[in-house]
C-alpha cells in the first residue's frame, strides 16, 4: 500500500516541478505560478458546484465565481430546498444542477459539473471529498482539509484512485501580499530569518457560526479555523517545516460558550536552523499579523489574513509594500481551473493539507501534554517562491 505521507511516484515529479520552483523562475508573470493564461480559451468555462451554502459560499465564493475567467458557478448542493430555489433564481442555475446530500452522488451523470468545492463543517470534508471522487469530479476542499490524519489520507487515496485533482482552499497562496512574504523569506532578501510571529483571531459572538464551537463538527476551536493561517504563514515565509512544536491553551474566559473547544491557544515552532516562530490564535481577540525578523531587517503584514484590505511594510526602502488587494477566491479558483485544463499540479495539493493536519494534531498534543512534540514524520511540502 502507498505511504501517503509522501507523494506517490507518479505525482512526485509534479511536486518537484511545481512546489520546488528553481531560482530561475520569477514570481511576476510566470504562468506556472498562476498568472492568467490569456491564450487559453476553453470552449466553455469549467462548471463548479458549491457543496454547502453557508456564509463563505454565499458571501465570498458565489460572488467570486461571477469574476472568474476559466470556471463558473454551475451547481449547488444544499439541504435546504428554499436555498436551492433562491440560488437558481439569483445565479441562473439549472434545476437539474441542484442537489441535496442524498442525491449528491447523481452528480456522476452530470457533465456540466467539473469541479466540486466542499464548503462544509470540517468533520464532513472527508465524506464529501470521497463521494465527489467517486462521482468522477475534481475537488477543492476548504481548510482544514480534515479533522484527522486518517481522514486526510483517505481523501488523497480516493482522489488518486479516481484520477482526479485535489486542491485545498488556501486562498492566500494566490494573494500578492502573502506571496511577497514567501518571496522575501525564502529568498532571504533580508538575510536569515531568526524569528517569526503570527497572530490571527476574532471575537466569537452572536454572529459566530455555531458548528465552529462544536468539536464533533469542527475538530477543535480557533486553531482549526483561524490558527491554520498562522501555521501556514510561518511555513511559507520560512520555506521549511519545523522540527518540533510546543503549545499552551489560553485561559477560558467563557466556559459556557467554549465548553467543547479551546477559547485560544499559543504555540511555538522550532526549525532545524534555530529559527523560532511564536503563534497565537483566539476566539476572544481580534488580530491578524504575520511578521519576520531577519539578520538584516524585518517585514510584516497587518492585517495579514483577511479577504481584503491587507497591508504590509518593511524596514527597508519606503517601508511599504505597495501591492494590490485582489479577489482572492476568484484567483484561487481560476488557478485550479487552469490546473484541470492543462493537467498540471496545483500548488496547494492534498498532501499540503495532510501536512497541516499532522501539524495541527502535533500542536494539540503539545498543549495537552505540556511537552515538546517532534514533527519528524510530517510531510515535507512547501510552496516555493523564488526571488525577482
Amino acid at each position: 500500500m502507498t505511504d501517503l505521507l509522501t507523494p506517490t511516484p507518479s505525482s512526485r515529479r509534479d511536486f518537484l516541478r511545481t512546489l520546488s520552483l528553481g531560482a530561475g523562475a520569477t514570481l511576476a508573470g510566470t504562468a506556472a505560478l498562476g498568472a492568467p493564461l490569456d491564450w487559453l480559451a476553453p470552449e466553455r468555462k469549467l462548471g463548479v458546484a458549491l457543496v454547502g451554502l453557508g456564509n463563505y459560499s454565499t458571501g465570498q465564493l458565489a460572488p467570486a465565481l461571477q469574476q472568474t475567467k476559466y470556471c463558473q458557478l454551475a451547481g449547488v448542493v444544499t439541504g435546504s430546498p428554499e436555498k436551492a430555489v433562491k440560488w437558481q433564481q439569483q445565479y441562473g442555475i439549472a434545476a437539474k444542477n441542484c442537489y441535496d446530500y442524498k442525491t449528491f452522488d447523481r452528480m456522476m451523470d452530470n457533465p456540466a459539473i467539473d469541479i466540486v468545492y466542499v464548503v462544509l463543517p470540517n468533520a464532513l470534508h472527508a465524506e464529501y471529498v470521497v463521494r465527489a471522487a467517486q462521482a468522477g469530479k475534481h475537488v477543492i476542499c476548504e481548510k482544514p482539509m480534515a479533522t484527522s490524519v486518517a481522514d486526510a489520507k483517505h481523501m488523497i487515496a480516493a482522489m488518486e484512485k479516481a484520477g482526479k485533482k485535489l486542491s485545498i482552499g488556501y486562498r492566500l497562496h494566490f494573494e500578492p501580499h502573502n506571496q511577497e512574504m514567501m518571496r522575501l523569506g525564502q529568498s532571504q532578501a533580508y538575510g536569515k530569518i531568526n524569528h517569526l510571529a503570527a497572530d490571527n483571531g476574532f471575537k466569537f459572538g452572536s454572529g459566530g457560526t455555531p458548528w465552529r464551537v462544536n468539536k464533533k463538527l469542527s475538530g477543535g476551536g480557533p486553531l482549526m479555523d483561524m490558527g491554520i493561517y498562522c501555521l501556514q504563514g510561518c511555513l511559507y515565509t520560512k520555506g521549511q517545516v519545523p522540527v518540533s512544536v510546543t503549545a499552551k491553551f489560553a485561559p477560558n474566559s467563557n466556559p459556557a460558550l467554549f465548553k467543547d473547544v479551546e477559547a485560544g491557544i499559543s504555540w511555538q515552532l522550532r526549525f532545524a536552523d534555530g529559527t523560532v516562530a511564536d503563534c497565537r490564535t483566539s476566539y476572544t481577540e481580534n488580530m491578524s499579523r504575520l511578521r519576520a525578523d531577519a539578520a538584516q531587517g524585518w517585514f510584516e503584514l497587518e492585517p495579514a489574513f483577511g479577504y481584503g484590505g491587507l497591508a504590509g511594510k518593511t524596514s527597508k526602502n519606503d517601508g511599504k509594500l505597495n501591492l494590490p488587494n485582489i479577489n482572492q477566491q476568484a484567483t484561487q479558483m481560476d488557478d485550479f481551473a487552469q490546473c484541470v485544463l492543462l493537467n498540471k499540479p496545483t500548488r496547494v495539493p492534498g498532501e499540503m493539507g495532510l501536512r497541516d493536519v499532522q501539524l495541527l494534531e502535533a500542536i494539540y498534543r503539545a498543549a495537552e501534554t505540556g511537552q515538546s512534540v517532534s514533527t519528524k514524520d510530517v510531510v515535507q511540502l512547501i510552496d516555493r517562491r523564488s526571488a525577482h
